[in-house]
């Protein structure tokens, strides 16, 4: 089954920001989208790898600072 394409007010809806962020992302080349005609889409599984590829785990140590004298 095709991956959605989906336009760059629905990546951003998915990504919680405003239209600009993924805008960006695209003009910088930091995310895989495609061209029909004039418009930008990007594929539903591009935006899921990129929120994949950008969370941050939890530590999952408690890391004590040594006090400087």
């Amino acid at each position: 089954m095709a991956d959605r394409l989906l336009e760059v007010t629905e990546v951003a809806e998915r990504l919680g920001t405003g239209v600009r962020f993924p805008r960006r992302l695209i003009e910088e080349r930091r995310i895989a989208f495609v061209k029909v005609g004039r418009h930008v889409r990007i594929r539903e599984s591009v935006v899921e790898a990129y929120i994949e590829a950008n969370t941050v785990c939890p530590v999952t140590t408690v890391q004590r600072l040594k006090a400087v004298a």
